[in-house]
């Protein structure tokens, strides 16, 4: 098979991202590792056989058609549905920092919302190529809102903020991009932004973080719910434009929470500087002018559940990778939300990896057509 020009802007940015991600583990988490298992490089072994997997899950999602994929999207919104409910059964719920994120079996925690991000991917791709004729009628219009409802109940109830409002941009952005009227999106866009009002005055500690954010450096907030984005403006102040060094960061020693998860970006900045930050963000830019591509390239071909499933990925890498570096340089309040191909984290790799297996799956059917 020729290398195109889309295969370049999405594997060799891929490539370099993860290599950077394993490197800015390592350098992250080497002084919480320690102080936990008494093992330096605990996470960044962690980080290597979860890449390892991904690639093993990219490689099979790479050599499955994706026409398969159509036909069996509806299975892999079930299976996410019913691992969401599983979530909240108790003993197999874990909660870390008062959320019930993961299901614990043995070693392996599993994230359903992530699996739920690639579920919805597939599933309204399909549902806008099954309904293309009857897009802008009332009734198409509620069953994927229907959907949308159910699932970010399932997500809010963890409590996750974060993931609830990725999921509902993805799912808006794929029935934008098939077609629905402005009208309807108008309406989706003024519930979400009413539903997530009133999820952040509802809750002590999500309306906390949006008062940080208004002034991370107030005493009485620096204290309590600023921590973490003032101690990442503190890390990335440091790092100037060319960074202290890498492994040289004094906030991942137990200033900064989260250094190797949440806020890896702030550390990097930190130790590479802002042309550090500057590039991994050029990595992304490319990566995702090299997804455009191949959406554009499977319309042009009549493909368009293809389309819209590059499409999706496009949006999930974006919009993750933009709420993540917001959220580290305080444009957003704090939420938990990890950088695509960067941060620690098991489902989150692999789930990304599968997408990209899918994205090089449908560019190679592409050439061939």
């Amino acid at each position: 098979m020729n290398i195109s020009r889309s295969d370049i802007l999405v594997i060799l940015p891929l490539g370099l991202l993860l290599i950077i991600g394993l490197v800015m583990v390592t350098s992250s988490s080497i002084y919480i590792a320690d102080d936990m298992t008494s093992n330096p490089f605990h996470f960044a072994k962690r980080q290597a056989l979860f890449i390892s997997v991904g690639l093993f899950s990219m490689t099979f999602f790479l050599i499955l058609p994706s026409d398969f994929l159509l036909k069996s999207d509806w299975i892999f919104m079930l299976l996410s549905i019913i691992l969401l409910i599983i979530l909240f059964i108790p003993e197999v719920g874990t909660s870390v920092n008062g959320s019930i994120r993961w299901i614990r079996m043995g070693p392996i925690n599993i994230q359903p919302s992530e699996i739920c991000k690639f579920s919805l991917i597939l599933y309204i791709s399909g549902y806008s190529v099954r309904r293309m004729l009857e897009m802008n009628s009332l009734r198409s219009f509620l069953k994927p809102l229907f959907l949308l409802f159910i699932i970010s109940l399932l997500v809010m109830g963890q409590p996750d903020l974060g993931s609830t409002a990725i999921i509902c941009f993805l799912v808006v952005g794929i029935l934008f991009y098939a077609g629905i009227s402005f009208y309807q999106i108008c309406l989706l866009v003024l519930l979400i932004i009413l539903l997530g009002y009133l999820a952040i005055t509802s809750s002590p500690m999500r309306l906390a973080r949006v008062l940080a954010f208004t002034d991370p450096f107030a005493l009485d907030v620096v204290q309590n719910a600023g921590w973490q984005l003032s101690n990442s403006l503190i890390s990335i102040g440091q790092g100037g434009w060319f960074g202290l060094g890498l492994g040289n960061s004094f906030q991942k020693s137990f200033f900064l929470p989260e250094a190797h998860t949440d806020f890896i970006f702030a550390i990097l900045v930190e130790e590479l500087g802002i042309i550090g930050g500057m590039f991994l963000i050029f990595l992304y830019v490319t990566m995702l002018i090299g997804l455009i591509f191949i959406s554009f390239d499977s319309f042009k071909k009549d493909r368009l559940f293809q389309g819209y499933v590059v499409f999706g990925v496009f949006l999930l890498i974006s919009i993750q990778a933009l709420f993540n570096i917001a959220v580290n340089i305080g444009l957003l309040p704090t939420k938990g939300l990890t950088l695509p191909f960067i941060s620690y984290g098991g489902t989150s790799i692999i789930i990304m990896l599968s997408l990209m297996g899918i994205v090089l799956r449908i560019n190679n059917e592409n050439k061939v057509l």
